[in-house]
């Protein structure tokens, strides 16, 4: 089998940050990294399912919620994919400033009733809006 793109860089390489992954058929990838890779620091599962749960609410009600096409978490809990049509990196690194920045607000999670989730018992609104804060953090100084 072919390596898949993701698959191909070397993690040893990159760092916190915003990245470009690639664009296929018209959909453009971002990788969101929150942690260093085997850094030994990873995210935690029920933040990354608050932070999930934020971050695609407050993106798919901004100004750019017709671009949007996914936001979901990385296997390896170092960071989220962000997948949209008609950004460029400008456009996309304000528009996660403003919703991190936005995500410190909620005092409660969207979506978090049985009925609404999978898994709605597992969330740590506390961690979640720690590592956005702290995320933010990263795009400011970028």
């Amino acid at each position: 089998m072919d390596k898949i793109p993701s698959f191909s860089k070397n993690h040893d390489e990159l760092k916190k940050g915003l990245y470009l992954c690639g664009t296929d058929h018209g959909v453009t990838t971002w990788d969101l990294r929150f942690k260093t890779p085997n850094g030994g620091d990873y995210l935690t599962p029920a933040a990354m399912h608050t932070t999930e749960h934020l971050i695609a609410t407050i993106v798919r009600n901004s100004a750019h919620k017709n671009d949007i096409i996914y936001f979901g978490p990385m296997g390896c809990r170092t960071g989220y994919y962000l997948l949209t049509v008609n950004m460029d990196y400008s456009n996309v690194k304000n528009l996660l400033k403003e919703s991190f920045a936005l995500a410190a607000s909620f005092t409660e999670v969207p979506g978090n009733k049985r009925e609404e989730c999978g898994n709605y018992l597992e969330h740590d609104l506390c961690a979640a809006k720690k590592d956005c804060a702290e995320y933010l953090e990263v795009l400011n100084s970028l």
